[in-house]
């Protein structure tokens, strides 16, 4: 450590450290606009300018390393000067629209022009402008005028986002923000440009001029797409969401989300949603009252189950569902006597469950791998946060392989990361690609191999790289989990983990994978899983936020009799008999349980549009009208508490969760039909947000 002083107060810093972190870390605060604690150090705005003892000018606090007993003022008359100067300099061009301007209210540039501005400008000559710039249908880049070069997009295009899409052009007062040849921006975690761009040149086009910031309140919330679980700060007004930007937690998701999680509350507040309780009635569809769909709900069921036996009835459950609405799910169906309850809509083996399948580590321990073998994944599309950890990893020398599909990693740049080794073939190879890398461990080690293989090259290289380093991971991706040999390459991953030293885990699929294992919205003893019931096992089917197509690849529902969806939108219309509208994640309390187990609770931001009701309320109603045995919950919380075991947790106890697998290894390929699920095809929301809908990604996925 470093001891300094800054403005009087002693100061210790890690060697190395630059002036600001180490005024950060002692609550003092430096103005700045190009420094970003997530991004590299470019010194571009020299706003940060400080008197450090026996230097001649002022210097940049972000580019100067700390050294033992160095003084630093950052409000001597030298730093105070110094820092009018530069903020003159940056207002010469600008052109003053704070009216107008959606960063007005939240905007760095104007909160210290407060503090370091002039009150009138000396210069009369005609300020520069800049053309507008079209880049797709996220972000705005209309008042580029407004930019003051800090170059903070362009950093985070290549370091967060692994591409970069900015550049800047030109030099001196013809320098631009721009990108290539006129291209969109189609990264996935392109909108957090959006928040740290210091002034308003880059806004974001679905909110743009929509309100003003300090009318907006601010509610925090949970992603409910994939399975990192980003805390969101949900922004209302008018009981509408108007924006999502993120909440910072080190741990889960930094200080950034992905653009799906952004941008999918369009559909919170589109024409689609689901307002009334609706009847088909002679093939029309009619609007009724609550009590009227439950009870015709109560008396179907109650029907089906006189006539056919409750194994008639089963439930298709989303796992980007709650908690709460997962347990009261499952506690419906089986107080009817039935064990058809599956959340695996897209897998195809349906095994019957082990254990409840995770990470393996935790979320942050992702980006301090040394080594990694991906399985079965588009790592940079199924999970951008945790592909931008790993690629923090790589930049630090880390060294990542994947076995996928060419259609997985159609490019070189594909995960936006250079990789070690790279194995590819169709998924019905990927057995015999994973027992080619045991082999070439069992070779390197000198143990017997746990199958068959050849240590090909690639299957070497994949060895080599999972035996350097102590930190490392074999991770299975969502194709890996849906594949129809999954247990097989779980059994082969433990063995390729327990011979390297490797943590061994699932990159699970949905915000709620772990969770909808944790409350067992799986078959029972005798039950019917997803592929059974989807074929035609059911008389009588609820579908909890689930679309048979959609969210089962393309595997429609038949043979019912009954079909009841709840849903916060207007879906499955061609297959159901009724449709009951139930809050989307803004419009209830709930619980989602992330990769890594962390149970993350939220509420309401908004209250229910139109008739809605929270889908817990719904099946504790429904549980009641069937008789079946339950307390009479008044709460979430309530629900949680049982659902885990008469506690409230922040985490699923270690032992409840487990990845090892008692599977035999078989290599007989198996043909599957694992096309990549696009990244703005997930789930209902993303699907039914326009602006997600239109970039390159949304256009791709709806076409497959």
């Amino acid at each position: 450590m470093v001891e300094l002083e800054i403005d009087g107060k002693k100061v210790q810093a890690p060697e190395g450290s630059m002036v600001i972190q180490a005024a950060q870390e002692a609550d003092i605060y430096i103005p700045h606009f190009c420094y970003h604690k997530k991004l590299s150090i470019a010194a571009n705005c020299r706003m940060c300018l400080v008197d450090v003892e026996k230097a001649p000018k002022a210097v940049p606090a972000c580019a100067t390393p700390v050294t033992q007993g160095m003084i630093v003022r950052t409000k001597s008359a030298k730093a105070i000067a110094a820092q009018n100067a530069v903020m003159e300099f940056l207002l010469i061009n600008h052109p003053l629209d704070c009216p107008v301007c959606d960063q007005g209210g939240e905007c760095q540039l104007q909160d210290l022009a407060v503090g370091y501005g002039w009150s009138a400008s000396r210069y009369d000559e005609e300020k520069r402008s800049v053309k507008p710039k079209e880049v797709g249908p996220l972000i705005s880049m209309k008042e580029m005028t407004r930019c003051i070069h800090c170059t903070r997009c362009v950093r985070f295009g290549q370091e967060i986002g692994g591409i970069m899409e900015l550049g800047m052009s030109n030099r001196g007062e013809h320098a631009e923000i721009e990108t290539f040849v006129g291209s969109s921006i189609d990264s996935e975690l392109s909108g957090n440009m959006i928040d740290i761009c210091p002034v308003g040149a880059l806004t974001s086009k679905p909110f743009r001029f929509s309100a003003r910031t300090w009318e907006m309140a601010r509610r925090r919330s949970v992603s409910p797409h994939d399975s990192t679980g980003a805390n969101l700060i949900m922004q209302v007004k008018n009981n509408k969401v108007l924006r999502v930007v993120p909440f910072e937690n080190e741990d889960v998701n930094e200080c950034w989300i992905a653009d799906r999680d952004r941008f999918s509350y369009e559909a919170l507040n589109g024409a689609e949603r689901l307002t009334k309780p609706m009847l088909k009635q002679g093939g029309q569809w009619q609007e009724v009252d609550w009590q009227t769909a439950l009870e015709y709900v109560a008396n179907g069921l109650h029907d089906i189950r006189a006539q056919h036996g409750a194994g008639a009835i089963g439930a298709l459950v989303s796992p980007h569902s709650t908690l709460e609405e997962l347990f009261l799910a499952g506690r419906l169906v089986r107080g009817l006597g039935s064990q058809n309850i599956d959340h695996r809509l897209r897998d195809t083996e349906l095994a019957a469950p082990e254990g409840v399948r995770w990470l393996g580590t935790s979320i942050a321990s992702l980006g301090q791998l040394q080594a990694a073998l991906v399985v079965g994944s588009n790592l940079r599309k199924d999970h951008p946060l945790f592909a931008a950890r790993i690629r923090q990893a790589v930049r630090h020398g880390a060294q990542v392989a994947a076995l996928t599909s060419p259609a997985l990693l159609r490019a070189a740049d594909a995960w936006a990361m250079p990789l070690a080794a790279a194995s590819l073939g169709e998924p019905a190879q990927w057995p015999q690609l994973l027992a080619d890398v045991a082999a070439a461990l069992a070779a390197a080690k000198g143990v017997a191999a746990p199958a068959p293989g050849t240590a090909s090259e690639a299957a070497q290289a994949m060895a080599k790289a999972l035996l350097s380093g102590e930190r490392k991971a074999v991770l299975l991706g969502n194709a890996a989990a849906q594949h129809p040999a999954a247990s097989s390459l779980l059994a082969l991953a433990q063995w390729i983990g327990e011979q390297s030293g490797a943590s061994v885990g699932y990159l699970t699929e949905a915000a709620n994978t772990v969770g909808a294992q944790v409350v067992a919205a799986l078959p029972g003893p005798g039950g019917l899983n997803a592929a059974h019931m989807l074929g035609g096992g059911l008389k009588a089917a609820l579908l909890l936020n689930c679309e048979p197509g959609p969210d089962t690849r393309g595997v429609a529902l038949s043979g019912c009799d009954m079909v009841v969806t709840l849903s916060p939108f207007k879906a499955n219309l061609d297959v159901s008999d009724v449709l009951l509208p139930i809050a989307p994640f803004s419009e209830t309390s709930g619980s989602f349980v992330n990769a890594e187990g962390r149970v993350q609770s939220f509420h309401a931001v908004v209250a229910p549009l139109g008739d809605t009701r929270p889908a817990w309320k719904v099946l504790r109603v429904l549980g009641d009208m069937l008789e079946v045995v339950q307390p009479a919950y008044q709460s979430t919380q309530e629900v949680l508490a049982e659902a885990l075991g008469g506690t409230v947790l922040e985490f699923i106890p270690p032992e409840r969760l487990d990845n090892r697998t008692q599977a035999a290894i078989d290599l007989t390929a198996r043909p599957a039909a694992l096309a990549p699920v696009g990244i703005y095809q997930l789930d209902g929301l993303v699907r039914r947000a326009p602006s997600l809908q239109g970039t390159t990604d949304g256009r791709e996925g709806a076409a497959a």
